[in-house]
């Protein structure tokens, strides 16, 4: 299916006011773009891929509804007369009018044949029926595939966008349309429609990809955040689950290799290094809509937030043993968090909007500089930021 998502938290607003202001990149620390993702995040203005959804992708012709019925009724074993003679028709349809669905249409055909096959043989014995029922289940399973958390896959026509019914899980060293980042299972219940589904999958793919990529700054330009959806077809068979994932900005292109850095390929100091960064981020994305000469307060409450934030991972960071090549780079990044955290003391206790911009722009000195560049390099972490960051570029080192 192709179900856009609603939009993520709002682009920041062009620069206004007396001294430039320019909001807060979204989820951008001093460390780059590592915390929650919007739909601005470091993966750009992101399209979403619902996999199950019932519309089809741009240029294919539609799935024949009768096809998906008859399909259905076959899979559940329920009315197999009415599956049959739904497949026939969506046979004939499909043909006539050139839509897709003419296996699904087979299937349902032919599980329902059996199911009347099966029917008119329990009618004089029993013993179909514990067979009948691991039939049912295997036919579920086989028609709803959603890959793990970490697996990698390919689309059936390799787009992101439009509905499928299967992927195929292949390794993800080599070239793949997708990469798993986390599952979450819905509640039961009736379907609660297709709009609050991906209202739920945007939310919530958003706000647990930076727990799989915690370094953004190692994933490419070309990526964006995708999911797979229940539709009302499949919630009837059980599904539950939404699939959040990685894959190329376009909906068409491929990646290579795993984008997964996590603690299952981060070492100690790099995650502690990280999870610094995504907690000043936390604080960064909370900043208020409304412009300080529109609500002075809010503005000054944030400050005072990214004054903490900042104050509470600065410690944390001159606190940690780091190893002998990395110790000098991280505390001269931490003597810079401190200076900055000056900045946003002023800016909370700003008694109007002209003073609020100054310690504001101030504050923002330290994010993704040349000390965080440096401190990056010295834990082994990319140091390149994310298109459209703020940072410089890497230092040469020494020979």
């Amino acid at each position: 299916m192709s179900i856009p998502p609603p939009p993520g938290p709002q682009l920041p607003q062009d620069p206004q006011g007396p001294h430039g202001r320019y909001p807060a990149p979204q989820a951008q620390g001093p460390y780059g773009a590592q915390g929650p993702y919007g739909a601005a995040g470091p993966y750009g203005p992101h399209p979403s891929y619902g996999g199950w959804g019932p519309y089809p992708p741009p240029g294919l012709p539609p799935v024949n509804g009768a096809a998906i019925a008859a399909l259905v009724l076959g899979i559940l074993c329920f009315l197999p007369g009415v599956g049959l003679v739904l497949g026939l028709i969506a046979l004939r349809q499909i043909k006539r009018k050139g839509e897709r669905g003419k296996g699904m249409a087979i299937g349902g055909a032919v599980l329902s044949a059996v199911g009347l096959a099966l029917l008119a043989l329990s009618l004089s014995t029993g013993a179909v029926s514990a067979f009948w029922e691991g039939f049912k289940e295997g036919a579920r399973e086989n028609v709803i595939v959603s890959p793990d958390k970490g697996e990698c896959f390919d689309a059936p026509d390799g787009s992101l966008e439009g509905e499928t019914y299967d992927v195929e899980v292949v390794p993800c060293s080599g070239e793949h349309d997708g990469e798993v980042f986390a599952t979450v299972t819905l509640p039961g219940g009736t379907f609660p429609g297709d709009d609050r589904v991906t209202k739920f999958a945007d939310d919530r793919c958003y706000a647990l990809a930076g727990a799989y990529a915690m370094d953004s700054w190692a994933l490419p330009d070309h990526v964006d955040v995708y999911y797979l959806t229940p539709t009302r077809e499949t919630w009837s068979l059980g599904d539950r689950e939404i699939t959040c994932l990685f894959g190329n900005t376009d909906g068409k292109g491929s990646l290579t290799g795993s984008l997964r850095n996590d603690g299952t390929t981060l070492d100690a100091d790099q995650m502690a290094f990280l999870e610094a960064a995504l907690a000043i981020d936390a604080a960064m994305v909370e900043e208020p809509e409304a412009f300080p000469e529109e609500d002075l307060a809010a503005n000054r409450a944030w400050a005072q937030d990214m004054h903490d934030a900042l104050a509470e991972q600065g410690a944390a960071l001159e606190a940690r043993t780091w190893p002998a090549g990395a110790e000098q780079p991280v505390a001269a990044l931490a003597e810079e968090l401190a200076s900055a955290r000056a900045d946003w003391a002023k800016a909370a206790a700003a008694g109007d909007a002209d003073t609020f911009y100054v310690h504001y722009d101030e504050g923002y000195g330290f994010h993704d500089g040349p000390a965080t560049v440096t401190a990056r390099e010295a834990l082994g972490l990319d140091t390149t930021p994310p298109d459209g960051a703020s940072g410089e570029t890497a230092p040469e080192a020494d020979v």
